[in-house]
């Protein structure tokens, strides 16, 4: 009898910490906005990977889940669009990235503003949302902080037809290889 508590005990211990482990590192989220069409809808939930960040940083094209910065409530989710010490702008319906423009395959439709070129300072990102006229993100002159960083998405729980991994887009395959210039 003894040796069975011991194992029930063992077994609830185990249990306990694979709980918490979890409660740690993944999170669920669920969107409440369209800024992030068509590759996410209102109402649709995702895992939040909270353990992505930990050993490295945000990439290009991560989907991401924040805290709004300044004076915005909430979280948010947008996509990395560059990181610290790479330079943006959007012109002619296209966002450029180091010179480089990119081809973006998930947004709703092409960006109908334009932004000047800038340079992104240290611990800081760019992000836009997928339905670029529709998203308040860093075109309206924001960026986000490293430490605002909550996760990446990962997979998406629900509606179940859209059950899945997020999809992830390198960089390389974003390049057309064209210079803003």
């Amino acid at each position: 009898m003894k040796a069975f508590l011991r194992e029930i005990v063992i077994m609830l211990a185990i249990a306990a910490v694979i709980v918490v482990a979890f409660q740690v590192s993944v999170q669920t989220f669920r969107i409440y906005m369209s800024s992030m069409e068509p590759s996410f809808y209102e109402e649709q939930r995702l895992l939040v990977n909270k353990a992505a960040y930990i050993f490295g940083d945000p990439e290009w094209s991560d989907v991401v889940i924040f805290h709004a910065p300044g004076n915005r409530q909430g979280d948010y989710i947008k996509r990395v669009i560059a990181g610290p010490g790479d330079t943006v702008e959007v012109k002619e319906g296209a966002v450029y990235v180091n010179g480089f423009k990119l081809d973006e395959p998930y947004i709703k439709s092409p960006p109908a503003y334009t932004l000047e070129e800038q340079k992104i300072p240290e611990n800081m990102y760019f992000v836009l949302g997928d339905n670029r006229n529709n998203s308040d993100d860093s075109h309206n002159g924001w960026l986000v902080p490293r430490q605002n960083m909550i996760g990446k998405a990962w997979l998406s729980i629900w509606p179940p037809p859209e059950w899945g991994v997020v999809p992830s887009y390198s960089l390389a395959e974003q390049l057309v290889g064209t210079t803003s210039q």
